[in-house]
C-alpha cells in the first residue's frame, strides 16, 4: 500500500471518529458535566473519592452522549431540513443509521456499567432514566406535539445532578432537588432564545416551539419568568445546604444580571427592534456556570 493510500485511509478513520463524536452532541455535554462535578463537591462536602468522581463523570458523559445519539437518528428528517443541523452526520451520510444506533445502545450498556460498578447502582438507575426520558418522553412524545416541549422535555437534562449525587452519596437529598430544579426552570430561559434566532428553521421543519407558535413577545415574557424562579430556586439552596457568602454573592449578583438580559430581550420584542436573542442565551450558559462553580468553590472554603 502507498503512502497516499495510507494517508487516506488515515483521513477517512478521523472523520469517521469525528461523526461518532457530533453524535454525542459534545458542546451540550459540557454543560450537563458543568453541573454534575459542582454537585458532586456538595454531596461530598469537599472533593469526592477519586474513583467515584471519575467513574460518574465518565459514566455520565457516556450516558448524555448515548441519549443524543438516540436523539439525532429519531431526529435525523427534522435535521435534514434545518440549516443549523444540516451538518450533523446522519444527514451528511457520514454514518448510517444502523452505525449510529450499534453506537447508541453500546454507550448506553457502557456508561451503565461504568455508574453501577464505580459508583452507585442509583446513579446507573437514573442515568438509564434519564436516557429514557430524553428519547421517549422528549424526542418521540413532545417535542414535534407541543409547544412546551422544551419544558417538559428539559427535565433530561436535569438528571445529572441527581446522576453526580447518588453516584457520591446513594441517596437523593433535598440540596439534589433543588439543583434539579433550577436546571428545570433555567431550561425554557436557556432555550427559547435559541428558538427565536432558528424560529424559521424550527417553522420549516414543523417543530412548534414556543416562538414559532406564539410569538416574540410570549417568548419575552416567558423567559423573563422562568429567569426570575430561577433566581428565587437559587437562593433557595441557602438555608437548605447550608451555603455560604461566595454562593450567596455570586447567586444573586449572576441572577439580577441574567434577569436584566431576560428583561432586555422581552423590551426589545415589545418595540419590535432586534431581539439580539443570542445574547440572552450565551448568558443564560455562562449563569449557570456561574452558580455551579460557586457551589464548588463555596463547598471547598474552610469557611
Amino acid at each position: 500500500m502507498t503512502a497516499t493510500a495510507h494517508r487516506s485511509d488515515r483521513a477517512r478513520l478521523a472523520d469517521r471518529a469525528k461523526a461518532y463524536v457530533a453524535l454525542t452532541k459534545p458542546r451540550v455535554i459540557e454543560l450537563l458535566l458543568v453541573t454534575a462535578l459542582p454537585t458532586m463537591f456538595l454531596a461530598a462536602d469537599g472533593i469526592p473519592n477519586p474513583v467515584t468522581l471519575v467513574a460518574t463523570l465518565v459514566g455520565g458523559f457516556l450516558s448524555a452522549g448515548a441519549a443524543n445519539a438516540f436523539n439525532m437518528i429519531i431526529d435525523r428528517d427534522i435535521d435534514a431540513v434545518m440549516q443549523r443541523t444540516q451538518g450533523r452526520p446522519l444527514v451528511t451520510g457520514a454514518l448510517t443509521p444502523r452505525q449510529a444506533t450499534v453506537f447508541a445502545w453500546t454507550l448506553t450498556v457502557v456508561s451503565t456499567a461504568v455508574l453501577a460498578v464505580f459508583a452507585h447502582w442509583l446513579a446507573a438507575v437514573l442515568s438509564l432514566a434519564a436516557i429514557g426520558f430524553y428519547v421517549f418522553i422528549y424526542t418521540l412524545l413532545l417535542k414535534r406535539r407541543t409547544e412546551q416541549n422544551i419544558v417538559w422535555g428539559g427535565i433530561a437534562g436535569c438528571f445529572p445532578v441527581l446522576i453526580g449525587w447518588a453516584g457520591v452519596t446513594g441517596t437523593l437529598d433535598w440540596p439534589a432537588w433543588i439543583l434539579f430544579t433550577l436546571i428545570f426552570l433555567w431550561t425554557p430561559a436557556h432555550y427559547w432564545p435559541l428558538s427565536m434566532k432558528y424560529r424559521k428553521d424550527y417553522a420549516a421543519a414543523d417543530v412548534p416551539m414556543l416562538a414559532v407558535v406564539r410569538g416574540r413577545t410570549t417568548v419575552g415574557i416567558q423567559v423573563v419568568l422562568y429567569a426570575w424562579a430561577s433566581l428565587a430556586c437559587t437562593l433557595l439552596l441557602i438555608p437548605v445546604a447550608g451555603m455560604g457568602i461566595v454562593y450567596m454573592v455570586v447567586a444573586l449578583g449572576a441572577g439580577i444580571w441574567f434577569v436584566a438580559e431576560a428583561h432586555g430581550l422581552h423590551a426589545r420584542a415589545v418595540r419590535g427592534a432586534e431581539a439580539r436573542a443570542m445574547r440572552v442565551f450565551h448568558a443564560s450558559n455562562t449563569y449557570l456556570t456561574l452558580v455551579f462553580i460557586a457551589v464548588a468553590v463555596d463547598t471547598l472554603l474552610p469557611f
